[in-house]
């Protein structure tokens, strides 16, 4: 039987959406969704489902009556629960007219990139770095200007402060700075943190912090801290007003599917982004919201529990690839991912498919993270112990010189 394909039916669309380019690590997850056994760590979520305290809270809420519009800048409680927590974690007391709620990171980063650029406008990011940031950024119509960051087998990965300065040009409007970094794990030091906001400053650009890992930071330098360091340590009063934090309930508590998040940044942005949030979303669930509260007020035992799972992870996975002659996988010091190059196989994507095939686990191909991931592979460890010995087990002999 012979069968007629069908005629490209796809209707006139704006330039804008023509040009939103497939996600590489979509284009792995659809190659080996459907197989069973699969290991799926090419994603960055773990495997704990949301505790049983915080989706009570969302109940609680649904039977009070939490169904109707709300405020579109967040509830009250919310955005009062944030400011203590910032507060506290940071030691830099903040109030609630700076948290914006959003629905989730990528909304917060959406957001903060409508509020910093313009179409034909420039945003400078250091790369490999989380695929969204671009179709972000070019959504927007603005330009992503990556900025390949110094890979050591060794000592990692390291930011190249005279790189960043040399990227700016009349038409920069922000910095995309993420640390602990997704994919690479690296962390900013304080020095970096003062390059950084002094260039932005020097050309009075936006700083768009993404700190959502700054719990997850294994670093020595950083024991018995609860977290990364942070742009907050180096700034001074007038730097508030040039950066925005983007932030998510997402890897902390456990809540990737529920999709709440939110925006920081200086209160005289409240009026902009109210609109932004009316005509873009009109607000997160209000009962979403009290779950939130109840995370964030209760959860301190939750993320412990989380940055633990992933330190253990971490050396399950360190442990088994370092011992494969070949594979470069300096440990990562912060974020939950590690990130390994196997130069015997520079084609990332034919790797992280023979992966698949060969040994039933899912890993995100380097290349989906721009300029400096090519030969690399991502792979998530916030899992089981069980499932990251039994992953490593698999891949092993995958990865083994032939």
């Amino acid at each position: 039987m012979t069968v007629t394909p069908l005629p490209d039916t796809m209707p006139p669309v704006s330039r804008e959406a023509a040009g939103v380019l497939p996600s590489g690590i979509g284009e792995l997850v659809a190659y080996g969704f459907d197989r069973r056994g699969l290991i799926p760590l090419w994603v960055g979520e773990g495997d704990r489902p949301t505790p049983a305290f915080i989706a009570e809270a969302a109940q609680r809420a649904l039977r009070d009556g939490a169904t109707f519009y709300t405020r579109m800048l967040g509830i009250p409680e919310l955005r009062e629960a944030l400011a203590e927590y910032v507060s506290r974690l940071y030691g830099d007391p903040v109030g609630p007219e700076r948290f914006f709620v959003t629905v989730g990171g990528m909304h917060a980063f959406h957001t903060a990139i409508r509020i910093a650029a313009e179409p034909g406008d420039e945003v400078v990011l250091p790369t490999p770095t989380w695929s969204n940031f671009f179709g972000a950024i070019a959504m927007q119509g603005a330009r992503p200007v990556p900025v390949p960051m110094q890979f050591d087998a060794v000592n990692g990965w390291s930011l190249d402060i005279a790189r960043i300065a040399a990227a700016i040009t009349p038409r920069t409007r922000a910095l995309v700075l993420n640390t602990p970094a997704n994919p690479t794990g690296w962390v900013a030091t304080r020095a970096d943190l003062a390059a950084v906001l002094e260039i932005a400053r020097r050309h009075d650009l936006w700083i768009v912090a993404d700190e959502i890992y700054g719990r997850f930071c294994f670093d020595p330098a950083h024991e018995g801290l609860s977290r990364a360091p942070s742009i907050r340590d180096v700034w001074q009063p007038e730097d508030r007003d040039r950066v925005l934090f983007v932030q998510t309930f997402s890897k902390n508590w456990a809540m990737t599917g529920w999709r709440v998040g939110w925006l920081e940044g200086p209160a005289a942005i409240g009026r902009i982004v109210d609109g932004l949030v009316l005509y873009g979303t009109s607000g997160v669930a209000t009962f979403l919201q009290h779950a939130a509260v109840t995370a964030i007020r209760d959860g301190e035992a939750l993320v412990a529990e989380q940055v633990a799972q992933a330190r253990a992870g971490r050396a399950i996975v360190c442990d088994a690839l370092r011992a494969v002659p070949g594979v470069e996988l300096p440990a990562p010091p912060g974020a939950f991912y590690a990130f390994p190059r196997v130069p015997a196989e520079p084609d990332d994507r034919r790797l992280a498919k023979r992966l698949v095939d060969e040994a039933n686990v899912g890993l995100a191909p380097g290349m989906a993270f721009g300029p400096g991931g090519e030969g690399f592979l991502r792979l998530c460890f916030a899992r089981s112990a069980a499932d990251l010995t039994e992953a490593m087990r698999r891949m092993v002999p995958v990865l083994m010189p032939r």
